[in-house]
C-alpha cells in the first residue's frame, strides 16, 4: 500500500501471507470505491474471501445476508473486525477515508446481530479518527456499535 508491506490497509494480506485465515470463511461486506490498486477486490476474490459490495447492500436489509454468512462460517471461531469506514460518512464522518455511498446504521446493527450464535472470539472496530470530526458523533456511533458487539459474544447476558 503506497509502496509500504505494513499500512492500515494490509492487515487481512498479510495474515493470509502467514497462514492466518481460513479464506473460505472470510466475508468482506460493503467493499466499495476504487482501493487503493486496480486488482484491490479481486486479490481478496482470488484468495477465497467472499466480497459483497456496498452496491449489493444498498435499499435492503441485510439480515438476510447475515443468515447466509452465518452458514458460511459457522463452524468454527469467528472473528469480526468492523471498519467505521464501512458507514457511510453522512453517518461517521470521523475516519480517514470517507467515501460516500456506504452503510447505514441501521445495517451496521444488522450485521453485527447477525452474528448472534456463532462461535464469536473476539471482535474490534478500527479507523474512528476523531479529529475528522469535531461533533463527536462518529465516536459515539463506534461506541454503540462495540456494545452491540459485546452483547452478541457468547455467554453475554445483555439484551440489544
Amino acid at each position: 500500500m503506497f509502496g509500504e508491506r505494513i499500512a492500515h490497509g494490509t492487515p487481512f494480506r498479510r495474515a493470509v501471507e502467514e497462514g492466518l485465515l481460513d479464506c473460505s470463511r472470510v466475508v468482506q461486506i460493503g467493499m466499495r470505491a476504487t482501493g487503493y490498486a486496480a486488482d484491490d477486490f479481486d486479490w481478496s476474490r482470488r484468495q477465497g474471501f467472499r466480497v459483497v459490495q456496498i452496491e449489493e447492500c444498498w435499499h435492503r436489509s441485510l439480515a438476510p445476508l447475515m443468515d447466509e454468512v452465518g452458514d458460511q462460517v459457522r463452524g468454527g471461531p469467528v472473528y469480526l473486525s468492523f471498519d467505521i469506514d464501512g458507514l457511510d460518512p453522512s453517518f461517521a464522518p470521523g475516519t480517514g477515508t470517507p467515501e460516500i455511498g456506504g452503510l447505514t446504521t441501521p445495517q451496521a446493527l444488522e450485521i453485527i446481530r447477525g452474528c448472534r450464535g456463532l462461535d464469536l472470539v473476539g471482535c474490534d472496530l478500527v479507523e474512528v479518527a476523531p479529529i475528522y470530526d469535531t461533533s463527536g458523533m462518529t465516536a459515539h456511533i463506534a461506541a454503540d456499535l462495540v456494545y452491540e458487539m459485546l452483547c452478541v459474544l457468547p455467554g453475554v447476558q445483555y439484551r440489544t
